[in-house]
């Protein structure tokens, strides 16, 4: 097991790092616990919606991205199919109001967003070094969420999630368990006459961005169709969301 000195100065970032420049990479004070926590989590893997060829047709001949994978979904399994014959009929099909893309203006991450636990040894009137390791003692429940009041929260957690876990290499989720009794073998020592308090932190992504809605209509002209967008709005927003299966240390003496 390896033991860090009281010699080694453990210096620790707080508070943000900007991501909007560049990818994020992990400090060497946030450790995975991925295999020893003992609330493993079933995290349900998003399957990747695709649109059918004919969707990815009426997806490109409109000047909006759409990133919504519900929307998506929605489309492949939309069966319009007017007559062949129908010469000169024209109509829309309203398919709803729906939340179309999501594009990230800033992102920041804070290490240290929320004190999980304290493991605190006291050394006092002891005869030698001893040491102290992480141990949660309690299981803690670290939930994200968006910072306004939106239409279809659901999705726009899911496009958001889409989007920023292409950028940065740390896993994200809406809601994050550290389980009781998750430990780590790696030790730090206490010196005599002293106490040696280790905190934990969950960490969290903050983001923000801007959500672009849209009505969606399927508009027919005889025999063809097309996808429609109108009464586009835009709507900024923000969200915190935590960083699973990693702890950030910070260890001190007194």
């Amino acid at each position: 097991m390896k033991k860090i000195g009281l010699s080694i100065i453990l210096v620790f970032f707080l508070g943000m790092n900007s991501l909007s420049a560049e990818k994020l990479e992990i400090p060497n004070h946030v450790v995975s616990i991925e295999k020893e926590n003992t609330s493993q989590q079933m995290k349900e893997e998003e399957a990747i919606v695709e649109p059918s060829k004919f969707v990815k047709e009426l997806i490109d001949n409109i000047d909006i991205k759409i990133e919504n994978p519900d929307l998506i979904k929605m489309l492949n399994e939309t069966d319009i199919n007017p007559s062949p014959i129908a010469i000169g009929y024209r109509g829309n099909v309203y398919l709803g109001h729906w939340p179309l893309r999501y594009d990230s203006s800033d992102s920041k991450v804070n290490w240290e967003f929320q004190l999980i636990n304290t493991n605190e040894a006291n050394n006092y009137n002891g005869e030698k070094n001893i040491a102290i390791n992480y141990e949660q003692l309690e299981e803690k429940h670290i939930k994200g969420g968006l910072t306004s009041k939106v239409s279809h929260p659901e999705q726009i957690m899911k496009m958001i999630i889409n989007s920023v876990e292409k950028k940065h290499a740390f896993p994200l989720t809406f809601h994050a368990v550290f389980g009781k009794g998750t430990r780590l073998s790696q030790t730090y020592d206490v010196p005599l006459n002293k106490v040696g308090a280790l905190k934990a932190y969950a960490s969290a992504l903050q983001e923000r961005g801007q959500i672009t809605f849209g009505e969606v209509y399927i508009e027919l002209k005889g025999s063809k169709r097309n996808l429609v967008i109108k009464n586009v709005t835009k709507q900024d927003i923000g969200a915190f969301i935590p960083v699973e299966n990693h702890v950030a240390f910070s260890y001190k003496t007194y």
